[in-house]
């Protein structure tokens, strides 16, 4: 159907509007024809990154599916971030904590990461170098999505598999690595984690000594330092610390959904002040937490899948980790266990309804509101367990710019949110290593 003039008007207008609109200035845009004009004409012109996607190695091999293709189990691959518009991604170099802080443990951790990052060079090396490429810099990021490539960037999710060896981080990112977390979901021998607000045992009070050492050295490389799943004091000490920007690769807003991933309105002023980024994540258990919810019912539902974990010999902690024994299960098994998980889950303890696009950007308006536009970005934990209704993969990533047009967020505006804040962060960070070296 052709556009009508007082359409394309309406989409050119906001195109051309003023770069930068303070909160109180932004019109909603109502007219759904209009949103999706403007929506397609400014997504398809912002360099888009979210910066916080998992991976599995098996899906990075030359023999079989692989991460060049539309891939039916993944939420992002090759395929999903072209038919969506999503130019750019990291992918994450992840492994689980383990209870023990011992050699053993470290070096199992380390084999496993090198083993992520030999998969992410092999899918832009040898499997698709002609559509995606690994930008090491901001500057590589630009000139990637110049060429009419995918921009793969590398983030390390816990810095667990570094061990004891200050070594590491330089190997780290030598691979490519920039950005990298002190912690996971477990305090780790560099830092305390978020998840010791649940029993109030904290191991360093915040970081460790060997961890503000690796902050020292990460600024030293050019490493942006992540502090989405580390504590608040761990959060608070590395900006005391850090002489370059930090970043929240995927976290969400306190005041909005009162989860200890989330950032509360201290440690977001203390990231204005720090000149960071949060990225804020589409993951539905940090983007929409209802006080209303039935607890009865959500304590049930927790019994029957830890008694059907039992059953089915699934010992892990962490969900990822979960994940992985699941799928060793034998054929047999492995369907009858997603069989029972799906009976308790969807029917006879169906969650509260999931979060959606608005949702997700409420927590956006939020953090603009607060800190201001320069502070905010994207990102949505796919594959580890992100997604909310409007934005299940990447394919659906024009949905998050129509949700912006329609508060009325400029192209310029949109343009920060979706990656030009990170890229700004990651070339500050840049600048601190390069005067360090001089």
């Amino acid at each position: 159907m052709p556009i009508s003039n007082t359409l394309l008007t309406a989409a050119i207008g906001l195109l051309a509007a003023p770069a930068l609109l303070s909160a109180q200035s932004r019109k909603p845009v109502t007219d759904e024809s209009a949103v999706m004009t403007s929506a397609k004409a400014v997504h398809s012109a912002v360099l888009s990154i979210d910066t916080h996607v998992d991976i599995a190695p098996s899906n990075f091999t030359a023999s079989g599916p692989n991460y060049t293709q539309k891939l039916p189990r993944t939420q992002v691959d090759l395929a999903k971030m072209e038919e969506g518009g999503l130019i750019g991604a990291f992918l994450v170099v992840y492994v689980g904590q383990s209870a023990k802080l011992d050699d053993a443990s470290f070096a199992s951790a380390n084999a496993q990461a090198l083993e992520k990052f030999d998969a992410i060079h092999r899918l832009t090396e040898q499997l698709a170098p002609s559509r995606a490429e690994i930008a090491y810099t901001a500057a590589d990021a630009r000139r990637i999505h110049t060429a009419g490539k995918r921009v793969i960037f590398i983030g390390v999710e816990n810095g667990f598999p570094i061990g004891a060896d200050l070594t590491n981080v330089q190997k780290f990112f030598d691979r490519g690595g920039r950005y990298m977390s002190l912690a996971h979901n477990g305090h780790s021998q560099l830092s305390d984690s978020n998840t010791g607000e649940r029993d109030g045992v904290w191991l360093h009070n915040g970081l460790s000594p060997l961890g503000k050492q690796v902050i020292v050295e990460m600024n030293r490389l050019g490493m942006m330092i992540d502090v989405s799943h580390p504590s608040k004091q761990s959060m608070l000490q590395t900006i005391a610390i850090s002489k370059a920007p930090i970043i929240a690769s995927h976290s969400g807003v306190r005041a909005i959904c009162n989860h200890s991933r989330n950032m509360d309105d201290e440690q977001l002023m203390a990231l204005e002040k720090n000149g960071g980024v949060i990225q804020l994540v589409a993951f539905n258990s940090y983007v929409k937490c209802d006080p209303t919810r039935d607890l009865p019912r959500e304590q049930a539902r927790a019994a029957a899948m830890t008694d059907l974990r039992t059953e089915f010999g699934i010992t892990a902690t962490d969900r990822r980790e979960q994940q992985t024994q699941i799928q060793a299960l034998a054929d047999g098994k492995r369907n009858a266990y997603l069989a029972q998980q799906e009976d308790i889950t969807a029917r006879r303890y169906p969650s509260d309804p999931p979060a959606n696009v608005k949702d997700f950007v409420n927590h956006i308006d939020y953090v603009v509101k607060l800190i201001g536009i320069d502070h905010v970005g994207i990102s949505s934990d796919f594959d580890g367990g992100g997604g909310v209704d409007g934005w299940r993969n990447a394919s659906e990533s024009l949905n998050v710019t129509a949700e912006l047009i329609r508060r009325g967020y400029s192209k310029d505006e949109i343009a920060k949110i979706w990656g030009g804040n990170l890229l700004r962060v990651m070339a500050a960070v840049e600048s601190v290593a390069a005067r360090s070296k001089r």
